[in-house]
C-alpha cells in the first residue's frame, strides 16, 4: 500500500525548519570566520536572525550545530574542489591541481583554523579534520598519478608528504597575509615548487 502523502502545511512546516537550521548553520561558520573562538548561542540566534530557542530545537548542543556546520562546510568545499583534468598534460594537471585548491585555501581558511583551534576533545570533529586531509592526498594522488607511478613506495609517500605540506592552509596564508602575494602571485609559486618536487613525467 502506499504511504499517504505529506500535507501542504507539514511540506511547508519542513522547509521552513530545514531553512531556519541552514541559516543557523551559515550564521555559525559566517561568525567562525570573522573570530577564531567559538560563538556563543546567543551570537548566532543574533546572526540568524532567531532566538536562542530556535538554535536549541534543531540542535541539542552546540558541538551538534559544530559538527553540523563543518559537514556542511566540506560537502561545499568538496563541490568546488572536484577533480578536473585528471588526464590532461603534466602543466595543465598542475595548474589545474593549484588553482582549485587555492580556491579552496582562500574561501575556507578561517573556518579550517577555527576547526583545527577549537577541536578540543571532541572525536568527531578530529575523525572530519583527518578525512578532509586524507582527501586532499587522495586528490594529489590522482591528479599526479603519471609522476608518482615511477617512484618506489617510499619515495611515492614522501612526495605525496612535501606536496601536501606545500599546498596546506597554513601555506596559503603565510603566501596571503605574511608575504603579501596576490592569488595568481601564490598560484604560480605553487606550480613552480610542484613541478619541481614532482619526478619527470614518464612517456606514454
Amino acid at each position: 500500500m502506499a504511504e499517504p502523502a505529506q500535507s501542504p502545511a507539514v511540506d511547508g512546516r519542513r522547509l521552513r525548519s530545514e531553512r531556519t537550521r541552514r541559516r543557523i548553520i551559515e550564521a555559525y561558520l559566517a561568525l567562525l570566520s570573522e573570530d577564531l573562538r567559538v560563538p556563543t548561542s546567543a551570537q548566532i540566534a543574533e546572526r540568524a536572525g532567531y532566538s536562542v530557542r530556535s538554535v536549541f530545537e534543531r540542535f541539542p548542543d552546540l558541538l551538534s550545530l559544530r559538527i553540523a556546520a563543518t559537514d556542511h562546510a566540506f560537502a561545499l568545499g568538496s563541490a568546488q574542489a572536484a577533480v578536473r583534468n585528471a588526464d590532461g598534460d603534466r602543466s595543465t594537471r598542475i595548474r589545474s591541481q593549484v588553482e582549485t585548491r587555492s580556491r579552496t585555501c582562500e574561501s575556507w581558511l578561517p573556518l579550517w583554523r577555527a576547526l583545527n583551534a577549537n577541536q578540543g576533545e571532541s572525536a568527531e570533529l578530529k575523525l572530519r579534520i583527518r578525512l578532509a586531509r586524507e582527501l586532499i592526498m587522495k586528490r594529489l594522488e590522482l591528479m599526479y598519478r603519471p609522476e608518482l607511478s615511477v617512484l618506489d613506495e617510499r619515495a611515492r609517500k614522501h612526495t605525496l608528504i612535501a606536496l601536501e605540506a606545500l599546498t596546506d592552509f597554513e601555506s596559503w596564508a603565510r603566501m596571503r597575509e605574511l608575504y603579501g602575494l596576490s592569488i595568481e602571485q601564490g598560484c604560480a609559486l605553487w606550480i613552480r615548487i610542484v613541478d619541481r618536487i614532482l619526478p619527470p613525467t614518464p612517456a606514454r
